[in-house]
């Protein structure tokens, strides 16, 4: 019984074992039957899919920036282009000892601190497998002893790059503005498609206006990578090419942008020229000023903190920006505004006797020529002698009677004053054009009839830009018609910035009198320049430094704008300040007298006087736009 019972257990343990065998077996082919259902779906059923994911994981699509358009003056000058530029550029997954290398590529070329600081700011963040640059830019012997040494500098490439040049760097910068490196505000709003790859836009003046047109179409490139993202190589057949910018052609004049450029010297300030049939933008020059090439080369945080905060501000374009009192520049405004309310006549005569009061006031305003031993004034001054001889007490006289509001009107409804004058120049600003209201709000207090008088002579809340300046001297030439500034003239192909762009003149609807007003100031004016040889308080305030030999006949008004309160019964010599404290120097001018081709305005910052200090700077202007260079002939 017992061998029997022995028996009958193994059986039973066999035929366990037996059924488990048998479970893991069917188990083990539900499995391999799972899995070959999968692949077969995958293989053959979702085929497609899958092999449209794995070739956009070896595939990719990057971009390749277009070039931007180039920028010519009016005669056919380039003045802004691109330029490939090469690079030193190190991979630090391929280096051992980045300091090392860095070290021993400073003993044989000029690495600065600065790019080395750059350097490691822009390796933040990066794949060690990018290349990231070192130094940009470099030179010829750069060049060869990288390729002398490259099987000592692995990791060490040399990269190309396309960048922004300006042809005369410094001298057109104001001019034309300048392109910046994208920063990550400006990826919010800019298109992400159409800027990808890019990495400059537009930062000011004419590169910001047309950033759209001068921007380009990007391209595209398809390269093969592997796991890590390294390019292993380019498929050529798949390369779509960049389009590059529309070129824009503009008013700018190369060689009168040069002679303002030179004429102003080491002075600060601005001088802006216009054309006044078009209202092109024949020159505008700003000092101090900067190169924008070296900041595109790329710049430490530390000596862009050194530009922003120098006290002359290079990058501050006083062209457009700059906020002046406009001096005596503004008397002819001032008069023919008394001429359209119809509260004096040319012929009327007022007696000057150097100083004016407002009726039960004990303040005394003086002329401009006192000294100590001679009280001024130039007794007896109508509109015409008023202009020529700037007399302070006639446009007193005029301020006190004209409403200021009307005034206010006037000046920024016929010259501009007051409001932003330009078309294409997005950092214009508009100035003051003070009136009642305007005072009230930003002073906090009634306009009193004090504020009227020194308004009169250009002082006072008034402040104007001498881009402004310029228009105004463009009225002026043009007899009163207005014409809006702008810096495009042509391109070849339809650009959007330009639909609404402003063509003819505009010729305020007024009366005979005043039509034969604006041609009596322009004599007036051209006197101011070119009345001589009449003795003592006679010739024109600008005569003796640039009317006596000038070849053709112009019209012009120079000013001088206070810079501080002085104390009307002291006498100051300019050369006893020190010269933040001097006044600023102003002049305008146009030419030819008839038939006007080329305004301009200059101002100068603490220069002293507007006729011997601004007004040769105008002249040189108009020398180098009117004067046609001799040809030399043989005998």
């Amino acid at each position: 019984m017992r061998n029997r019972s022995i028996g009958e257990s193994s059986s039973v343990a066999d035929r366990a074992y037996s059924n488990r065998v048998l479970i893991l077996i069917t188990f083990g082919f539900l499995l391999i039957f799972c899995v070959l259902a999968r692949l077969m779906y995958l293989q053959i059923f979702n085929h497609q899919e899958y092999s449209t994911r794995s070739e956009n994981n070896r595939i990719q699509i990057r971009s390749i920036a277009p070039p931007r358009g180039q920028i010519f003056d009016r005669n056919g000058t380039l003045l802004a282009t691109n330029r490939r530029v090469l690079s030193l550029a190190l991979i630090p997954e391929r280096i051992q000892d980045l300091d090392t290398t860095i070290a021993l590529l400073r003993e044989q070329m000029d690495v600065s601190d600065q790019e080395v600081q750059l350097f490691e700011q822009r390796a933040k963040g990066r794949a060690r497998h990018d290349a990231v640059v070192l130094k940009r830019d470099i030179s010829s012997k750069d060049q060869a002893f990288l390729a002398l040494n490259r099987h000592r500098f692995v990791g060490v490439d040399v990269t190309t790059e396309t960048i922004r040049h300006y042809v005369y760097g410094e001298t057109f910068v104001h001019a034309l503005g300048s392109v910046r490196r994208i920063t990550i505000d400006d990826l919010r709003d800019l298109d992400s498609v159409a800027y990808r790859g890019t990495q400059f836009v537009g930062g000011t003046g004419v590169e910001r206006f047309y950033e759209s047109s001068l921007h380009g179409v990007v391209g595209s490139r398809s390269v093969e990578v592997d796991a890590t993202g390294r390019v292993l190589h380019e498929i050529e057949e798949q390369r779509i090419p960049p389009l590059q910018g529309a070129a824009l052609t503009l008013h700018l004049d190369y060689k009168t942008q040069l002679a303002a450029d030179e004429a102003l010297g080491e002075w600060r300030g601005a001088v802006v020229a216009i054309e006044p049939k078009t209202g092109g933008i024949l020159a505008m020059v700003s000092k101090p000023t900067y190169d924008p090439n070296r900041k595109l080369l790329g710049v430490s945080s530390d000596e862009l903190d050194e530009i922003y905060s120098r006290s002359d501000a290079p990058e501050f374009n006083r062209a457009i920006q700059g906020e002046y009192a406009p001096g005596s520049t503004f008397k002819p405004v001032v008069g023919m505004a008394a001429l359209q309310q119809e509260l004096i006549e040319w012929d009327e005569v007022l007696i000057d006797t150097g100083t004016f009061r407002l009726p039960n006031s004990s303040m005394v305003y003086r002329s401009w020529n006192r000294t100590k031993t001679h009280p001024g004034g130039h007794g007896k001054v109508d509109m015409h002698r008023a202009i020529y001889r700037s007399a302070n007490v006639y446009f007193y006289t005029l301020a006190s009677q004209l409403d200021v509001d009307l005034l206010a009107r006037f000046a920024r409804e016929q010259f501009g004053v007051g409001k932003v004058t330009s078309f294409d120049l997005p950092e214009a600003v508009p100035g003051v054009m003070p009136t009642r209201h305007w005072k009230q709000n930003a002073v906090g207090e009634p306009w009193y009839p004090g504020d009227s008088v020194i308004l009169g002579i250009g002082q006072g809340f008034i402040a104007v830009s001498p881009l402004q300046l310029a228009t105004i001297a463009t009225t002026f030439a043009n007899r009163g018609a207005w014409i809006v500034p702008r810096m495009f003239k042509a391109s070849e192909q339809p650009l959007p910035e330009v639909e609404d762009l402003p063509i003819s003149m505009q010729r305020p609807d007024e009366g005979d009198a005043m039509l034969l007003s604006w041609e009596k100031m322009a004599h007036a004016m051209s006197d101011v320049v070119h009345r001589g040889y009449k003795g003592y308080d006679q010739n024109g305030t600008a005569w003796a430094y640039i009317g006596m030999d000038a070849p053709f006949v112009m019209a012009g008004k120079s000013g001088t704008a206070q810079v501080f309160t002085q104390d009307r019964d002291i006498d100051y010599e300019e050369e006893e300040l020190a010269e933040q404290m001097r006044n600023h120097a102003l002049f305008i001018a146009y030419a030819p007298l008839e038939h006007p081709q080329i305004a301009v305005a200059v101002v100068v910052e603490h220069g002293g006087s507007g006729s011997r200090v601004a007004a040769p700077i105008a002249r040189a202007v108009l020398d180098a736009y009117l004067v046609k260079p001799q040809v030399a002939t043989r005998g």
